[in-house]
């Protein structure tokens, strides 16, 4: 089996975390992020620590992952790194969309929609299309996504990231469902609440977020990226071969006690 995984978001937050956690667990690190200013000098801090890791072994890329343009152009490029053999995992880690109710004062635009439900759904579909027709994914390959409980409770401003990520979960389903006679496996992590960079866009609220999670989580305390790199890990041992079209809940038990 490769050696390789490919990060739809390797560079702040759960991608983060999951590039430098596969990066110990022995794994070349192949990243697409898309980020400028301040958080891209987080962003080549994190590099910096995943090359020093992986003894070089990580290529990061700072473009636009969603875009089919992009997908093309660094499709031959992931082969060459990779000497042609299949990647261990594709993970969707993208945390980039609209964030605004779909009425008020400043209701969510088709555009908005269209763009939010096209990056953080729709875009896991194309790259699977497109690596599984490289013969990039194959027998023991993964597909995975980052999900939340967003996707079925209705949370301020989260409307149009909600109806993306429940899109991505159907899109999951159905890839494990077709690819899984390849042994190929899809699956949907859902996290908890979790203080990370991302989670200050959705509300600026986040903080109350945070403490009322705290109390109603059976482990009183929110999710870490690193709970998340750590179940991602997990999932890529063989004894998890079988696990399939499912969504893997990484919160402590949170979605068992109630909303927000």
């Amino acid at each position: 089996m490769s050696e390789w995984v490919l990060l739809l978001g390797g560079s702040t937050g759960h991608g983060a975390a999951t590039a430098k956690r596969l990066a110990k667990d022995g794994y070349g690190i192949i990243a697409f992020h898309f980020d400028r200013g301040e958080a891209k000098k987080i962003a080549e801090e994190t590099i910096a620590e995943v090359n020093e890791i992986t003894g070089g072994r990580c290529h990061y890329f700072n473009t636009n992952a969603a875009a089919e343009e992009t997908m093309d152009k660094f499709l031959p490029q992931i082969k060459e790194i990779t000497g042609g053999e299949r990647v261990k995992l594709l993970l969707h880690s993208i945390a980039f969309g609209t964030t605004t109710n779909f009425f008020g004062e400043k209701p969510v635009t088709q555009r908005q929609m269209d763009m939010t439900v096209h990056v953080m759904g729709n875009a896991l579909l194309y790259w699977t299309q497109k690596l599984f027709a490289e013969k990039l994914l194959g027998q023991g390959s993964r597909v995975m996504g980052l999900t939340s409980e967003g996707n079925y409770l209705a949370m301020e401003g989260y409307g149009p990231v909600s109806v993306a990520k429940v899109a991505m979960e159907a899109i999951i389903r159905q890839i494990g469902w077709e690819l899984g006679q390849f042994g190929i496996t899809a699956n949907a992590v859902q996290a908890g609440v979790t203080p990370t960079r991302a989670l200050t866009k959705i509300t600026d609220r986040w903080e109350d977020w945070v403490e009322g999670t705290k109390a109603r989580n059976p482990m009183r305390r929110t999710t870490t990226p690193e709970d998340v790199a750590g179940t991602i890990s997990m999932l890529l041992k063989p004894e998890a071969d079988f696990i399939n079209c499912s969504i893997i809940y990484c919160d402590g038990g949170e979605h068992r006690s109630g909303s927000i």
